[in-house]
């Protein structure tokens, strides 16, 4: 069903309380089907004197934002138009309603319902939505928990592709021309090759990268060669592609574009590469820096020797060197007048300047030449230059703690490994930093990792503030104290967990401070 649907179920006139069931499924487990979601949702309102007038069901969608379900953007405008024919909303748990990344999104849309009479009922959680302190305590973790949930689950999907990959196996995206997807078995026995579209239907079964026909392999070194040895532009080597009626392998004509992408690929030369954008928990694309790529060498067969890949990457990268840094940030700005936007593939695109590679070996990256003329992109690429600071930061502060702790004289190690302390050698500690992190409607939130594998005695947080140019604060969390790896804090926080909150490091120096026997005494 793609939207609310009339359900035959017998009403009692004036005895029952008219109710809408909202139910989602997105591809995890047949426990949240949307059919066992209404079977607990039936009973649950039997129970309660309720009747089922309508049932709004959004199949197969995220739970991560609004975006893409239909069903429940429907029901909050009926809510907001006063039009609503039930005074209820029965969902089956706190997550169907929706594992959004910012806790207090799941709210906003509740409290909506609320504001217009209409209560929300969560019918398999073991507490009652009565807007009781107990209950607006457990929903809210109830909450951080559905999306923390999908923040590991991204992890670990994104962990476990990057060890396939590493393997020699392909995650995503098409072949390319001259190259053909090949699925395997779990032995590593070949089963046939992938069309365009299809994708392997076993778990157990892996797509690995193999040479495509002759001919399409003798186009690919026809266009190394014609751009190497005759110094044929890609513009050129696409016309002639074109006149001599070849496609692509999505059945295309030629681009300047597509024959940069066929010199440029290093899956041409066997590597295996991933990770070169992110589209993380149903957020914007992100071009990713090569420093963030994912790579495993000779993973399979080449078409291109790797001396001439790299001798034609040399070619790409010295059509930039006559251009100095302002000929080739004029050159950018130029362009995003003419197209009002700037992205790398565009960039290739254009005959009369250098390739998005000779930007990012220029001035670092494609967001640093942005930054450089003014141009910001839809995506906030913010968070690598703050990544880079904090990288920086991080041995500035374990000094400035080191010597501290020297000072009043305490004897610290620091392990070059783990970068872990060890003061007087039996305390551990580990000093981590959290960026500010800045949702949608305006709040701050702070992701904590700690080195679990470590295991400190001691880990101080410490966490910048809405800046990411200063300290707001720091955490002391001993080691008994740390149940997950992982910790979520907003501006306001329980006060259990604000017990472990200083302004400053004076306590921890007070507690690292060595004193002798009597004046303990």
């Amino acid at each position: 069903m793609g939207g609310p649907t009339q359900l035959p179920l017998p009403s009692a006139p004036g005895a029952l309380v008219p109710a809408a069931a909202y139910v989602r499924m997105s591809t995890e487990h047949q426990q949240y089907s949307t059919e066992n979601q209404l079977d607990r949702i039936k009973e649950y309102a039997a129970r309660r004197g309720m009747e089922i007038v309508r049932v709004f069901e959004d199949a197969g969608k995220s739970g991560l934002n609004v975006r893409g379900r239909e069903s429940l953007q429907k029901m909050i405008k009926e809510v907001e138009s006063g039009q609503a024919d039930f005074k209820c909303i029965l969902a089956y748990d706190v997550s169907r309603w929706g594992r959004f990344q910012d806790a207090d999104e799941s709210g906003y849309y509740e409290y909506i319902c609320k504001r217009a009479g209409i209560t929300v009922h969560y019918c398999a959680e073991q507490f009652e939505n009565d807007g009781s302190p107990t209950s607006n305590i457990i929903k809210s973790v109830k909450r951080s928990m559905a999306g923390e949930y999908s923040r590991e689950l991204s992890t670990k999907v994104f962990q476990g592709a990057c060890r396939l990959i590493q393997l020699g196996f392909k995650q995503g995206g098409s072949a390319g021309y001259g190259l053909r997807r090949v699925l395997v078995d779990q032995a590593g026995k070949p089963k046939g090759t992938l069309k365009v579209g299809e994708h392997k239907s076993l778990q157990t079964d892996r797509v690995v990268l193999m040479p495509g026909p002759e001919e399409e392999q003798a186009i690919v070194r026809e266009i190394y060669a014609a751009f190497l040895d005759h110094g044929k532009p890609e513009r050129e080597i696409a016309a002639d592609l074109n006149t001599r009626k070849i496609v692509t392998d999505l059945g295309r004509p030629w681009t300047r574009g597509t024959v940069h992408q066929v010199l440029t690929n290093e899956k041409y030369i066997g590597n295996n590469v991933y990770h070169r954008t992110s589209f993380k928990l149903k957020r914007k694309h992100v071009e990713n820096p090569p420093e963030m790529w994912i790579r495993a060498q000779g993973a399979f067969p080449s078409i291109i020797d790797p001396l001439l890949f790299a001798k034609v990457q040399e070619m790409i990268l010295a059509r930039a060197k006559r251009y100095s840094d302002d000929d080739m940030l004029q050159l950018l700005k130029g362009l995003w007048t003419r197209h009002g936007r700037i992205s790398g593939l565009l960039i290739d695109e254009q005959d009369a300047m250098p390739s998005s590679a000779a930007f990012r070996h220029r001035f670092g990256s494609l967001v640093r030449a942005y930054q450089l003329v003014g141009y910001t992109p839809r995506t906030d690429y913010s968070f690598l230059e703050i990544n880079r600071y904090l990288r920086g930061r991080h041995p500035e502060i374990v000094q400035e703690v080191i010597t501290r702790l020297t000072a009043i004289g305490v004897a610290v190690e620091r392990d070059p490994a783990t970068q872990m302390l060890i003061l007087d050698h039996e305390l551990t500690v580990s000093l981590v930093l959290s960026r500010c992190l800045r949702t949608e409607t305006g709040s701050s939130r702070w992701m904590l990792r700690f080195e679990e594998s470590l295991r400190p005695d001691l880990t101080i947080a410490v966490r910048m503030d809405e800046t990411n140019q200063a300290i707001k604060d720091y955490y002391l969390f001993p080691a008994l104290d740390l149940a997950d790896a992982h910790l979520r804090l907003s501006e306001n926080n329980h006060s259990l967990l604000d017990a472990y909150r200083f302004d400053d490091l004076e306590f921890f120096f007070h507690l690292a401070e060595r004193i002798s026997v009597e004046d303990a005494a």
